[in-house]
């Protein structure tokens, strides 16, 4: 709340916050384009429609900890929530999707009531918070960009109404055919009609994929060689944005303008409750409560080093485009890209068993069973004090 307080005392006597720069620069807010000063609102109504998860207090503790608020550990696993809804939205309802006070569009109520502060809901904070011994952490310690992606992999396992997929690609590196294995389904067709269908009645289909790959960009603030590229996949059609934050402190970046980046900051804490049907005008202001009125702004090279940029592709052509968008723009013009493509495992890296993989609801192996050192940076992430 600080923040959103200086936005609005940043010009003395402004009328406006000062969350959109008055710039010709181009806006990028996850993919879209947006031009200022023509387009302020139409950018906010865009960063509105963003679900914004913040912690929360008085909620039913968590298994038998006696936590009944994140405030102070929960940070970087509200920001796994901001991503995962955000790409939930857009499967269900499309990325041009607007969300207003009044609405009761009941897609949407839904997607809200898988991360409400509640023992059922999949993705609440009590889901991933107990999750998160399955990654080595005990509730109420602070996650790292990977370990919450690793989390929420797990999770959307048991999401059979998204089918999403959720990937984390190791050791900076993305093995195209692996994901193709992941996201590609064979099934038998009703009717076999011409051109529908292969020999057998077998049609193939595409689940959707949420592509996260966790990178390390420097020792203790991000090396500049690595900017322009970080910068580059806000523009892509398929960003889903970033998930990291300064130090101590984790955001989630959904766009960019000149040097700056702009994020949603989970750190305001708000009572817990849910919003049912919206139907009574407590409901109404509860759910106000999950769309933030002003974004923030700062410095890329403020950024924490630790990162995991992700992605969103909803079909296989959405998948072979952003493989070629990394290769053009990330890859061929950077003398040290922000990571690699590969179409198989290269052969250093210890086989993977697929099948004991799709059993623990993962789609990578192990941090400990690769052939080759990666830092989930989790410690560099460390809350102090």
């Amino acid at each position: 709340m600080d923040m959103m307080l200086e936005a609005y005392l940043t010009h003395e006597g402004a009328l406006e916050p000062d969350d959109i720069p008055q710039t010709k620069e181009t806006i990028w807010i996850l993919g879209k384009a947006y031009h200022a000063p023509h387009n302020v609102e139409v950018i906010r109504k865009d960063i509105r429609s963003k679900l914004w998860f913040t912690y929360r207090r008085n909620f039913v503790q968590i298994g038998d900890t006696g936590l009944t608020t994140d405030k102070g550990w929960g940070c970087m696993l509200r920001c796994g929530q901001m991503v995962l809804a955000h790409a939930l939205v857009c499967v269900h309802l499309g990325r041009d999707w607007i969300w207003s006070a009044n609405v009761k569009n009941s897609t949407y109520l839904k997607i809200l009531h898988m991360f409400e502060d509640r023992r059922t809901a999949p993705y609440s904070i009590h889901q991933i918070a107990l999750m998160g011994a399955s990654e080595g952490k005990e509730v109420g310690q602070w996650f790292g960009p990977n370990t919450v992606a690793q989390v929420l992999k797990k999770l959307a396992v048991y999401d059979d109404w998204s089918s999403l997929v959720i990937h984390v690609a190791l050791d900076n590196t993305v093995v195209i055919n692996e994901i193709r294995r992941l996201c590609s389904v064979k099934q038998k067709s009703g009717t076999q009609s011409e051109g529908n269908a292969s020999a057998g009645g077998v049609v193939q289909s595409w689940k959707p994929l949420l592509l996260v790959v966790p990178l390390r960009l420097g020792l203790s603030e991000i090396n500049p060689v690595y900017i322009r590229g970080l910068k580059t996949c806000f523009t892509f059609k398929q960003s889903l944005g970033v998930i990291g934050g300064k130090p101590n402190h984790a955001l989630y970046f959904i766009g960019c303008v000149g040097e700056e980046v702009i994020y949603l900051d989970p750190h305001t804490t708000q009572l817990a409750g849910l919003v049912e049907e919206k139907e009574h005008e407590h409901e109404k202001a509860l759910d106000a409560s999950y769309h933030c009125e002003f974004a923030s702004r700062s410095h890329i090279l403020h950024m924490d080093p630790s990162v995991a940029v992700c992605f969103l592709c909803q079909s296989e052509e959405e998948f072979d485009v952003l493989c070629q968008l990394i290769q053009q723009h990330l890859i061929e013009p950077e003398k040290q890209p922000l990571f690699e493509l590969c179409y198989e495992r290269p052969q250093q890296w210890s086989p993977v068993d697929e099948g004991a993989e799709e059993a623990l609801g993962a789609s990578c192996v192990a941090l400990d069973d690769l052939g080759r050192h990666f830092d989930d940076s989790d410690e560099d992430f460390e809350l102090l004090g």
